[in-house]
């Protein structure tokens, strides 16, 4: 019996959970197809790996996604002070960039 992605992804987070790629993935995995289980699996993953930089653009455009506009903000925010603290440069401008887009969409014209 062949395992499916998200069966696959659960045995590696089982594995190590404290790995937080594992967390990462299956909130990826997750935002394919239910919705509840993601927002669950992004909350987990912030809170529990707060130094995790990835998380926060994919987190952040998520609750946009899901109309969770003051979550999302909030994310950003805390995505872009990381960055800073963490002096990834990349990071900082990917998610920048991102926030004003979010912000731009947010005026009303």
């Amino acid at each position: 019996m062949k395992t499916s992605r998200l069966e696959k992804l659960l045995e590696f987070y089982q594995e190590d959970p404290n790995d937080p790629f594992s967390s990462y993935a299956l909130a990826l995995e997750y935002q394919k197809n239910d919705t509840s289980q993601a927002e669950a699996a992004f909350e987990q993953l912030l809170a529990k790996f707060p130094d995790y930089l990835p998380s926060y653009y994919t987190a952040a455009q998520f609750f946009v996604s899901q109309d969770q506009n003051l979550r999302a903000e909030e994310i950003f925010k805390t995505g872009i002070q990381l960055a800073q603290f963490q002096q990834n440069t990349k990071a900082y401008q990917e998610l920048v960039r991102a926030y004003r887009a979010f912000q731009d969409e947010q005026m009303d014209w």
